[in-house]
């Protein structure tokens, strides 16, 4: 019997709304299942969260592209825009404001994160989860 390999990455071009999380995270959330790795769901749904709705807050035509690519060691997520306002995690934070914290909680759930400028005059917001083997 042949064994059938897990697709490697999904790529997604949508059109953000305030709810659209909501759907994406039940999307990532089996990508996972499927990859062995359900113990990332909190943090990459969290942080995926978070970039989706920094697309929504920031983003005039609210358009991105979503990648979801399996790692040797755990998960990367790219979500790419056609704005050239980069994130600043080192923007003073308003202690009473609701909003601002989104870089940070990133930066505490992931491993690694990222911004690229793309060729388009866009940029790319990525992070990376890892997840321990069991052998």
């Amino acid at each position: 019997m042949l064994a059938v390999p897990h697709r490697q990455r999904y790529v997604m071009r949508l059109t953000v709304g305030e709810h659209s999380a909501r759907h994406i995270r039940r999307i990532v959330r089996s990508f996972l299942l499927e990859w062995g790795m359900p113990e990332l769901s909190d943090a990459v749904e969290l942080a995926m969260t978070e970039l989706l709705a920094n697309v929504v807050r920031h983003v005039p035509d609210r358009r991105c592209a979503l990648l979801l690519l399996r790692l040797p060691t755990g998960m990367r997520v790219e979500v790419s825009d056609g704005s050239s306002e980069l994130p600043d995690l080192h923007a003073e934070l308003d202690t009473e404001s609701e909003n601002g914290r989104g870089l940070v909680l990133l930066d505490a759930v992931t491993d690694k994160w990222g911004v690229t400028r793309t060729a388009g005059g866009g940029k790319t917001v990525w992070f990376e989860c890892g997840h321990q083997t069991i052998t």
